[in-house]
């Protein structure tokens, strides 16, 4: 029995319960299962996502600090790789995950006490040897200054005792404890001590390779953990933390990341960069049950060795990108005659995941964008997984961001290209591929792709409506039946999506069975009915996987919502089916009937040289703001009033308007004719996916009288 270092009272510890919030922990655990929720602890910067920070609690325990849980903006943070932070674990899941948050305490004064936390419980930070143990543990009553001027003198006096010339060996040489040194610090490790810091680099000379050792694949090394090696390759990318550095290095067979230590925080081999190609002399080992090598030997090879190791790399490069065949989930006229595409978009994503270059999907957030965004997630995700050996690679190297409109506008690429620059300021990170599923295939979007181009970032538009001719000038790879000359008119984005995903990866081929259905909200070919039929999904559970991930994708439609979406669409396959997707479905459909009632009750219908107008006032009738969005509503009413003949269904706003018609409208044409009769309104089709155009608020209804006008003069 002990007691309470903030209150004295009696306790099974070193912190009775009223205070875990009060203390910061230094945690020596190995396991995340050992963390505490409620507790802060010290921890490391380990690098950026999209959605957060990843933060290292010990050698072998890393959490989330999502954004969400952040007091600013995720770009205004200034910490680095190598930082020390501190943070709230929040929860620790059943798979491991951590989650953190947000500690407006960003220093060990700020709290009431420190402790170490390590397996066998709580103690004093005064209580661990004299030895410096890298983690910059401080006795709780000092403050930062005292902690960081008692390092400095502490590894003055280690300096002191060595000796004075750094090429003579000694014990305690930079030469002979370097590789030592190595084994302690691991790539995720950070190094609060500020003593190694300097404005130059020490002179170290640091180990090449020597000697004939035979070159070992890294994808062999899983089966090497113990052993020294050799690996040729190129360096894809180079950080440096609180501890060594860490270059990851790609072969023709996978990619792993090398940690080279000469002291803390300090770059090793700083003449190597990105791209460089390399022999490497090491030490497999196995950490956070990831494998990493340590570095012990590092050169850039040149001239014909380079060349050599170049096209090995290039010619397994293009064997593995490139599928053989694509085989379609189902027949479908319109799929098979965009099969060499296909095989391009496959063949550019895969190399992409072997070049260690990000991959960014832009999908729209709508049910059949969201399906077509989640089967491709679902072919890639498992690739990454395996030519990565880092467990995060998959959060590192494909993002996916729904889009609020149908076209890559330019403020879609604005944001693209800023955080790609900032990534590869940041992380080294190459530019990334971006594949655009179901947007970017029309004109309106050409800015947009033009400016990913001027930083040469690859692109690739998967679409099943009709594509512009101008866009493929834009496109590295552009999947359109259209293009093909073929009759798109019974395809989803969705489907085609699909398709896509399982020539990218053959073997989530069964996972993918039902998801054409479910992006079709009506008339989808029987071929994918029966499919999904096989695969256990019935009209009933198709309808209602489609509805609720309709309702999901217009909540935060920013987000790319990965964890729900994959349980809504394969929750059966994981194994833990709730009846989730039916509850969403509830509310989805609660939600729109709600809407549609008010808005058929003031539905303005009228006839217009034959062609029968439904015409519904969104700003007036409808919930802004809230479910359903205006596109949804429109479609919704369409449905349900369509007759026989000629319909027309409008739903206008302040200033836009959505058009649907029973009849093929050039959405385009009917804009440009308004625009003639009102040259000052302002109007443009500005959405031809969703028929929207937009105008100026002032002259609402006159774009009305002349949008009606311009669809009777086409129809007619």
């Amino acid at each position: 029995m002990g007691t309470c270092i903030i209150c004295g009272t009696p306790v099974d510890g070193r912190i009775c319960n009223s205070h875990q919030e009060d203390v910061v922990f230094h945690f020596e655990g190995n396991s995340p299962d050992q963390l505490i929720s409620r507790r802060f602890y010290s921890g490391t910067v380990d690098g950026y996502a999209d959605f957060g920070v990843f933060v290292d609690i010990s050698p072998g325990v890393t959490g989330l600090l999502h954004r969400s849980e952040l007091d600013r903006r995720l770009e205004s943070l200034s910490w680095e790789p190598g930082d020390t932070v501190f943070v709230q674990v929040k929860n620790v899941r059943d798979n491991g995950n951590i989650d953190l948050g947000w500690s407006i305490r960003q220093s060990e004064r700020e709290f009431r006490g420190v402790l170490v936390q390590d397996a066998d419980g709580d103690r004093d930070v005064d209580d661990d040897s004299d030895d410096d143990d890298g983690h910059g543990h401080a006795d709780e009553s000092a403050t930062e200054s005292e902690t960081s001027d008692s390092s400095d003198s502490s590894n003055s006096s280690e300096s002191d005792e060595s000796s004075s010339e750094p090429n003579e060996p000694s014990d305690s040489s930079p030469e002979t404890n370097s590789a030592d040194a190595a084994h302690e610090l691991t790539a995720d490790e950070g190094d609060d001590s500020e003593a190694a810091e300097s404005d130059e680099r020490p002179d170290y000379d640091e180990p090449e390779p020597e000697g004939e050792t035979q070159r070992v694949e890294i994808g062999s090394l899983q089966d090497r953990v113990g052993q020294s090696i050799r690996i040729e390759g190129e360096v894809v990318g180079a950080r440096q933390t609180g501890g060594p550095t860490v270059f990851e290095l790609r072969d023709e067979t996978g990619v792993v990341d090398c940690a080279a230590f000469v002291e803390a925080g300090v770059r090793a081999y700083p003449e190597i960069d990105v791209g460089d190609v390399v022999r490497l002399d090491g030490e497999v080992e196995l950490r956070r049950n990831e494998i990493q090598v340590e570095t012990e030997a590092l050169v850039s090879l040149e001239d014909e060795d380079a060349e050599t190791v170049q096209r090995r790399l290039a010619d397994a490069l293009t064997a593995r990108a490139r599928p053989e065949a694509v085989m379609p989930l189902a027949a479908h006229d319109s799929v098979e005659a965009v099969s060499e595409q296909l095989l391009d978009a496959a063949e550019a994503i895969r190399r992409a995941i072997l070049e260690s270059r990000p991959i960014v999907v832009r999908h729209a957030a709508t049910a059949d964008g969201y399906v077509a965004g989640a089967a491709v997630e679902r072919a890639v995700l498992p690739l990454i997984r395996e030519e990565y050996a880092k467990s995060d690679a998959e959060y590192h190297y494909f993002t996916r961001r729904p889009l609020d409109d149908a076209v890559y506008g330019m403020d879609a690429a604005t944001n693209d290209v800023t955080r790609m620059l900032q990534d590869q300021d940041r992380h080294d990170e190459k530019l990334p591929l971006v594949l655009l599923l179901g947007t970017g295939s029309t004109v309106e979007s050409s800015d947009g792709l033009g400016l990913l181009g001027v930083y040469g970032a690859k692109r690739v538009v998967v679409d099943a409506a009709v594509a512009d001719e101008d866009v493929e000038d834009d496109t590295e790879v552009l999947v359109n039946p259209a293009r093909a000359e073929a009759d798109a008119s019974d395809l989803s984005t969705g489907a085609l999506s699909a398709n896509l995903a399982a020539a990218i990866n053959d073997d989530v081929r069964d996972d993918l069975a039902h998801l054409p259905a479910v992006s079709y909200w009506e008339g989808a070919p029987q071929a994918y009915l029966d499919l999904a039929e096989e695969s256990g999904y019935d009209a009933e559970r198709v309808a209602a996987l489609r509805e609720a991930v309709a309702l999901e994708a217009y909540y935060q439609s920013y987000q790319d919502k990965r964890e729900l979406i994959t349980d809504l669409l394969f929750g059966d396959e994981e194994g833990h089916d709730t009846g989730l997707a039916n509850h969403v479905a509830e509310q989805f459909r609660i939600k729109l009937d709600d809407e549609v009632e008010t808005a058929q009750a003031n539905l303005e219908q009228r006839d217009e040289s034959g062609v029968d107008f439904a015409v519904i006032d969104t700003d007036s009738f409808t919930h802004r703001f809230d479910f359903p969005p205006s596109t949804l509503l429109v479609e919704e009413l369409h449905r349900r009033n369509r007759n026989g003949g000629s319909f027309v269904t409008l739903g206008i706003g302040m200033d836009e308007l959505y058009l649907r018609s029973t009849e093929d409208v050039d959405v385009r044409a009917v804009a440009e004719r308004a625009r003639e009769n009102l040259p000052n309104a302002g109007v443009t089709a500005n959405g031809v996916r969703e028929g929207r155009i937009e105008f100026l608020s002032g002259v609402r209804d006159d774009v009305r009288e002349a949008v009606v006008d311009a669809v009777v003069e086409q129809l007619d």
